[in-house]
């Protein structure tokens, strides 16, 4: 009997200790896409040296080093937006989500007509080892946030586009 315990405990740790490798995004989009970690490889790289994360009251959390990773922007950039008009835009809203259900939100201009849009990033690396091969697989991170861990999403596995109704 302590045998199947410690069997069942160690099979429970090693499916907890896997982490997302795609992203799905999906919504008010033409067609849904899915975008592996070896993709994000071919888009162009940000790097920061370092980030202290802070939560909603300014405290200090951690500091990641040596981040790298992509423009969040540049991964929604292949979802076609199904709209007459540019106009329409405006109406749109993207809920990022992790695995365990922690989502966070930007609409369409503070991506795409913002400064933020030219920070909020798809963490494909830290210290210089790939994210996926951490627990916290691919993250999401907003450095320009002044409270950076609102924006921290760990696991980040799915987009949702939606359309202000």
């Amino acid at each position: 009997m302590r045998y199947l315990y410690i069997i069942t405990l160690l099979f429970g740790l090693s499916v907890s200790a896997q982490v997302t490798k795609t992203i799905t995004v999906e919504g008010a989009i033409a067609k849904p896409l899915t975008i592996s970690f070896d993709d994000l490889k071919t888009y162009n790289t940000k790097s920061i040296d370092s980030l202290q994360i802070l939560n909603h009251k300014g405290e200090y959390k951690s500091t990641l080093k040596g981040i790298k990773g992509v423009l969040l922007k540049d991964v929604l950039a292949k979802a076609e937006f199904s709209v007459n008009s540019p106009k329409v835009l405006s109406e749109f809203y993207i809920v990022c989500i992790a695995d365990d259900g922690y989502k966070v939100v930007f609409s369409w201009n503070e991506l795409f007509n913002s400064p933020t849009g030219d920070q909020t990033l798809v963490v494909t690396e830290v210290n210089g080892v790939p994210s996926i091969s951490q627990k916290e697989g691919i993250i999401l991170l907003t450095p320009t946030d002044k409270a950076t861990g609102r924006r921290y999403v760990k696991n980040f596995s799915k987009v949702s586009i939606q359309q202000v109704k």
